[in-house]
């Protein structure tokens, strides 16, 4: 089955967004850089009391795969601060920043995933943060530069 054009529309279905969609785009670029930058912030913050202290974190289940703690600091600490300079290019619209915040928030999706066994409740809300950090950087279609 193949998409048809809504005639109703007067590019014929085809084309760019309607101006309300595009203003919700972007706005929701804005807010996943934000987001982003937060999120790479806390994942620093994460990552060096993972490093500093083994007993802070409890494991709440017994999972099939098991990662040391401080390896786990030191992968949140990393993703954090890639993920916090890729947030801080979102909000400055650098052209290279969208991709890297694509990239990052997948990872880290990733990686909270696996980090699951350890703060399950903190993993949730930062899966769910970076659900919508991809969603709205893959939906943003920047305005073309004039010159």
């Amino acid at each position: 089955m193949t998409a048809q054009p809504d005639p109703g529309t007067p590019s014929g279905g085809y084309g760019p967004p309607p101006a309300g969609h595009r203003a919700l785009a972007t706005g929701g670029a804005t807010f996943a850089g934000v987001l982003l930058l937060v999120n790479g912030i806390l994942a620093i913050f994460q990552g060096i009391s993972a490093i500093a202290k083994d007993d802070v974190y409890a494991r709440v289940g017994d999972y099939v795969y098991k990662i040391n703690l401080t390896g786990w600091g030191w992968i949140l600490l990393i993703l954090g601060a890639i993920a916090a300079i890729a947030g801080w290019g979102i909000l400055s619209r650098a052209d290279w920043a969208r991709a890297v915040g694509i990239a990052l928030a997948s990872l880290s999706l990733i990686a909270q995933f696996l980090f699951l066994p350890y703060q399950p409740l903190w993993s949730i809300v930062v899966m769910a943060i970076d659900v919508f950090v991809i969603w709205a950087l893959a939906t943003h279609q920047p305005e073309p530069t004039r010159r």
